[in-house]
């Protein structure tokens, strides 16, 4: 199995010359690629293997040269097909993109990673040429940790995005097979306890603590900022601790939400305060998170429907909106009780494996210790 993963290193060791010069370049590449929009939007996506000279040529009054001018062609058509696939089920929804000039997806035919040339305080330099006008940039780059990490795990790509700030580097990791195992658990995402398993364990009980610090600050200032990059680190935490436990485990299911935010539909039954915590709680974050884990370390990662799954008696399976009070769970017909965020978990799971998908994974282990 190959993964790609991503890194992204400062270009604040450049001078102030080669910034406000990369800014230049980046909003020319701006203005160019929009042309492109504009004429393939009216006109028809061609693939990328049709960008002949003529189109190519295109726009008028441009400096850039026609290697970089190939390269906004290539930005807009991927613009261009990623908006028509995201609303394939909405076309009303779908609108022209319009690029801001602020990135650049550059391959090695415009930018080259080169050694540091014998200086101490970089570890290489990223070569910019064929820009146009005879500008070339060499911007100089400093490794940390992460990127290092990736140097030693995979190969790296010659392709980059490149900003004013950063460029980001990509690398092709190969993992190998999945695991094959029967060993699967279900996981409860939530504000009182950010993981909940159908064994008992519950992980990021702090979480809600973050939320309610994030909501305290003003939305914008840098309190808020702060706060918000405190949570991501509380939830990689989170998902460092349950990866230490991989090697027993095949299989993680969660809940597939989407759309909950402060303006989401449940805005009938919630009060503000409930919306203002469900509109600043990262589980998007914390999803991605979890499931780049599950890549890396070979566990297969499934979602199903997270309708009724803290409502539902995991014995009887009887299904009521009084067997849940606040965190308690207990059923109104057989009189199971327990956690309410753990019987989600015993749900989800089930769900998963009386499923068509299921199937394989049957007989499995589910009610293993951590220990």
């Amino acid at each position: 199995m190959k993964l790609i993963r991503s890194s992204k290193c400062s270009l604040k060791f450049a001078t102030d010359s080669k910034r406000s010069e990369l800014k230049r370049v980046l909003t020319e590449y701006g203005r160019v690629c929009n042309i492109f929009i504009e004429h393939f939007w009216k006109n028809g996506t061609p693939s990328k293997s049709e960008l002949l000279k003529e189109t190519v040529d295109l726009p008028e009054g441009t400096w850039l040269s026609a290697r970089l001018r190939k390269v906004a062609a290539r930005e807009a058509i991927d613009m261009i097909t990623a908006v028509k696939e995201r609303w394939k089920n909405k076309p009303w929804k779908i609108s022209m993109p319009v690029h801001k000039g602020r990135r650049a997806l550059v391959s090695c035919t415009i930018a080259e990673l080169q050694d540091k040339k014998d200086s101490s305080e970089f570890d290489a330099w990223l070569h910019l040429s064929s820009i146009g006008e005879k500008v070339i940039l060499d911007l100089p780059v400093k490794y940390h940790k992460h990127i290092n990490k990736l140097f030693a795990q995979g190969k790296r790509l010659n392709s980059y995005i490149l900003t004013e700030k950063y460029v980001q580097l990509s690398f092709e990791i190969d993992t190998g097979p999945k695991k094959s195992g029967k060993n699967a658990i279900g996981i409860d995402t939530g504000i009182k306890a950010l993981a909940s398993l159908n064994n008992g364990s519950q992980f990021g009980l702090a979480i809600e603590s973050c939320v309610e610090r994030i909501k305290r600050c003003d939305h914008g200032s840098q309190g808020q900022k702060q706060a918000r990059r405190a949570m991501r680190q509380r939830i990689d935490e989170v998902v460092k601790e349950i990866v230490k436990h991989f090697e027993k485990i095949d299989l993680v299911v969660v809940e597939k939400l989407k759309n909950m935010n402060y303006k989401s539909k449940l805005k009938r039954r919630l009060s503000k305060n409930m919306r203002r915590s469900i509109g600043t709680w990262a589980y998007r974050y914390w999803l991605k998170r979890l499931e780049q884990a599950c890549e890396t370390n070979r566990v297969s990662f499934r979602t199903v429907a997270p309708f009724y799954t803290s409502q539902t008696c995991p014995c009887c399976g009887h299904a009521d909106r009084g067997n849940r009070v606040l965190q308690e769970f207990r059923c109104l017909k057989c009189g199971h009780a327990g956690n309410a965020d753990i019987v989600a978990a015993r749900n989800i799971l089930t769900r998963f494996l009386t499923g068509v998908y299921g199937a394989r994974y049957k007989p499995y282990e589910t009610m293993f210790s951590f220990s």
